[in-house]
């Protein structure tokens, strides 16, 4: 595959002066390396392209099936200090849907925290996942709680879809919707805006992005179940990204990222 490296990093060390931009054509996890590196006390901003990852991770510990050329997987470390970083995992989804499907006629939502789902009224359950989102931060030795943090943000897309053997929500690809997409295509898409996203949350937090969330979420007004068993109506999310869920017992608010939260149609697959 011919990556735009060259492109990519000639518009975004502009945005972020001392970026590198790297293309690995395999290793475990693009989030585990930059890790690895952060904790080495390599902090340098960077954008890691992985071309096929033998260990990808996946929240709660799940795996990320990830082969050339039918996958996109990368991780952006970069220092952030936001106030507050709640929310952060949905606004890089949020970044995700707009640059993919910027009219929304394509019909890609986002999956409280770190999905990126697509409608298919014609599949048995009504929604397929296209991308997940991992984020990681290691904190310094002796930092306080207002000093800037070394972020991974790590993300994969489908480009060809996967086999569905063990997975909870059926899979596509993004070539399902955009015949003759490509991995180096999709992220000459995504990096620029995506690296513009995560720098205005840094500065403004999740709070502006709420409603613009709520009118992609793929939950909103559904019958969920929480992994506790609880069930409820999700309303959506608040100011500051927790979601909503209206119970017998009341109003809801979850904020754990531990918590899996899923429609009840599907809660049997979990």
């Amino acid at each position: 595959m011919i990556w735009p490296a060259e492109d990519l990093w000639q518009n975004l060390v502009m945005l972020l002066p001392g970026l590198t931009i790297e293309v690995l054509p395999e290793i475990d996890s693009s989030n585990s390396e930059l890790m690895r590196r952060a904790r080495a006390g390599q902090i340098d901003p960077v954008l890691l392209v992985a071309e096929s990852q033998t260990a990808g991770r996946g929240r709660l510990g799940r795996t990320w099936h990830s082969r050339a050329g039918d996958t996109l997987t990368f991780s952006l470390g970069l220092n952030l200090a936001p106030v507050d970083w709640s929310g952060l995992s949905l606004a890089v989804g949020l970044s995700l849907a707009r640059s993919l499907d910027p009219m929304s006629t394509q019909g890609v939502r986002l999956k409280w925290p770190n999905d990126v789902w697509v409608a298919r009224p014609g599949s048995a359950m009504g929604w397929s996942k296209l991308a997940g989102i991992l984020i990681e931060t290691a904190v310094p030795a002796g930092a306080a709680a207002h000093e800037p943090r070394y972020c991974v943000i790590g993300i994969g897309i489908n480009i060809a879809a996967p086999q569905p053997e063990g997975l909870t929500t059926e899979p596509l690809g993004w070539q399902d919707l955009q015949p003759g997409a490509s991995a180096p295509a999709v992220l000459r898409q995504l990096a620029g805006p995506l690296l513009r996203d995560v720098q205005a949350f840094e500065r403004q937090g999740f709070a502006p992005l709420q409603q613009a969330f709520n009118d992609r979420d793929a939950l909103r007004d559904l019958s969920v179940q929480l992994s506790d068993g609880r069930t409820g109506r999700a309303l959506g999310v608040n100011a500051s990204g927790a979601l909503q869920v209206q119970t017998a017992q009341g109003l809801e608010v979850i904020t754990s990222a531990e918590v899996s939260v899923r429609p009840q149609s599907l809660s049997s697959q979990t």
